[in-house]
């Protein structure tokens, strides 16, 4: 069977394999996916414990421990664990709800006739999870330079809290906004996110992963920063965050949930600014 990129033939390809029952690769596949996330979570419990901790500041607020490079480490040591953590962190917390798109994308790839649909989908999977290694990756540089800033500045970390929740209160704005809902709805449809996005071969496989995890960040950065204000190896905050990441994109009323939580961290944010000033 030859490979289609057209549109209307991929998502009429699509709605047939969903119909599809499931085969035994596929089954494999999900008890694979199944180990890769229990492993990941094992490990991002095991990081939290170790990172868990930090310094008191001037303006009654603690300094998380992974923001600082600590003695006897160095600068790209701790970037490296730092990193290693954020993404078994991704994984745990973003496979559950990113694997209906994934699992898609491999029944679309054996109807197509392509010749590696598993491999190709584990490079899409590479691609959605590059996506959100980048976004580590620009948080940790952002926070090593704030913590630096805030310990050689008293003034500048007095002020911290209050722009923690002024952090909140734009986190809550962009939860609702009508492009937040547009980010969310392509995660929420991977039928027609996959009938505009497909593409076939291993560059393709891997591009869908790319596109997928740059509208997934476009719709998920306001809660990631959330929890990273209240507290990114806080294994409360981050299931919380993960349960809401996931009833967002999985349940029929999930645009209503991303209202909600914006509302409640934009009031959060406001009594943080007020008791901080």
């Amino acid at each position: 069977m030859g490979v289609s990129t057209n549109s209307a033939a991929t998502r009429e390809i699509a709605e047939q394999a969903i119909a599809a029952p499931l085969d035994r690769a596929e089954h494999w596949a999900r008890a694979i996916a199944s180990g890769v996330f229990l492993l990941a979570a094992a490990y991002t419990f095991y990081a939290a414990r170790g990172m868990s901790g930090g310094m008191a500041m001037p303006g009654h607020w603690t300094m998380p421990m992974m923001w600082m490079a600590t003695p006897g480490h160095s600068l790209a040591g701790s970037a490296f664990a730092f990193l290693l953590m954020w993404q078994a962190m991704m994984i745990a917390m973003m496979l559950p709800s990113s694997w209906p798109t994934l699992e898609l994308y491999s029944r679309v790839a054996r109807h197509t006739g392509q010749r590696l649909p598993t491999f190709n989908t584990i490079l899409a999977g590479a691609g959605y999870f590059t996506v959100w290694g980048a976004f580590g990756a620009i948080a940790f540089a952002a926070g090593l330079e704030i913590s630096r800033a805030a310990m050689a500045s008293q003034q500048l970390s007095r002020w911290i809290p209050a722009a923690a929740g002024v952090s909140l209160v734009l986190a809550g704005i962009w939860q609702l906004t009508p492009l937040k809902q547009s980010c969310l709805k392509h995660c929420r449809e991977p039928l027609l996110f996959l009938g505009h996005a497909y593409k076939p071969g291993l560059w393709g496989a891997f591009r869908v992963g790319l596109h997928h995890g740059a509208f997934c960040a476009m719709c998920c950065w306001a809660l990631m920063l959330m929890q990273i204000v209240l507290g990114v190896m806080n294994l409360a905050v981050m299931a919380g965050v993960a349960a809401i990441i996931a009833t967002e994109k999985l349940w029929k009323r999930g645009t209503l949930l991303a209202r909600l939580v914006g509302a409640v961290s934009i009031f959060v944010g406001i009594v943080i600014v007020g008791r901080s000033i």
